[in-house]
């Protein structure tokens, strides 16, 4: 027979951690958790705020990469890529990319199929808290590449950022205009990744051709979303 424990034992416990002060250690936090949504949450490293590569030299060396033999990305250079593309650097809530109007339409999710410590599946970066929540799980790379016209680089890339847009969010303060907005937004981020990855020898490529409405499927975005620029990494 199965042996279960005795309720009285269970509330005795709960009770001790509470008057004890040790509630933490009775129901340990990890860094990969649930949210009340039930959603996977990984709380990402903080980011560098200072490198070993200058600006000038990224911008020199920086290139578009298609080949990644470098072996599994380490979580803390996704979060430092992620941060890159749209985290927060103002107490304000102002970005690492310039945003018209500070209406920060985009979103940035994430394809992942071997970071360290991250299973694979799709995650939302929400720059407010510099943390990833799981939106779908399972390794979609495959679907992901071939919803980009079957381009390799999606599909061999450890992960791939994915750039994605709400335009609503600036058309509703600049009118038609601010879709390009939107579309200068877009150059931004992905212009950051790109240095990003080269100070961590890292490799990236921007990817815009692919078939929106596929795109949309693989990640499941809701109807107000567009996904704007594809961006496979790993290292070299």
């Amino acid at each position: 027979m199965q042996q279960t424990t005795a309720p009285w034992l269970v509330y005795a416990l709960v009770v001790f951690c509470l008057v004890s002060g040790t509630a933490s250690w009775c129901s340990p936090l990890d860094e990969n958790r649930q949210d009340p949504s039930g959603d996977a949450v990984i709380n990402l490293s903080q980011p560098e705020r200072e490198g070993e590569v200058s600006i000038e030299a990224t911008l020199e060396n920086r290139r578009s990469i298609r080949q990644y033999p470098g072996g599994t990305v380490a979580q803390n250079q996704l979060a430092q890529l992620l941060w890159a593309a749209q985290g927060i650097t103002d107490p304000r809530g102002f970005r690492t990319a310039p945003s018209a109007g500070a209406t920060f339409p985009l979103e940035v999710l994430v394809v992942v199929g071997n970071v360290s410590g991250v299973p694979a599946g799709v995650y939302r970066y929400e720059p407010d808290e510099h943390r990833i929540v799981q939106t779908l799980s399972g390794d979609l790379r495959e679907q992901l590449a071939a919803a980009s016209l079957g381009q390799d680089w999606v599909r061999q890339a450890d992960a791939s950022i994915v750039i994605t847009a709400v335009p609503g969010r600036t058309t509703a303060r600049y009118g038609e205009r601010g879709v390009r907005y939107v579309h200068m937004e877009v150059g931004h981020a992905a212009q950051n990744v790109y240095l990003q990855a080269y100070a961590l020898d890292m490799g990236t490529v921007v990817v815009g051709a692919f078939q929106d409405a596929e795109v949309r499927t693989v990640l499941q975005l809701p109807e107000e979303e567009e996904p704007m620029a594809i961006l496979p990494v790993g290292r070299l």
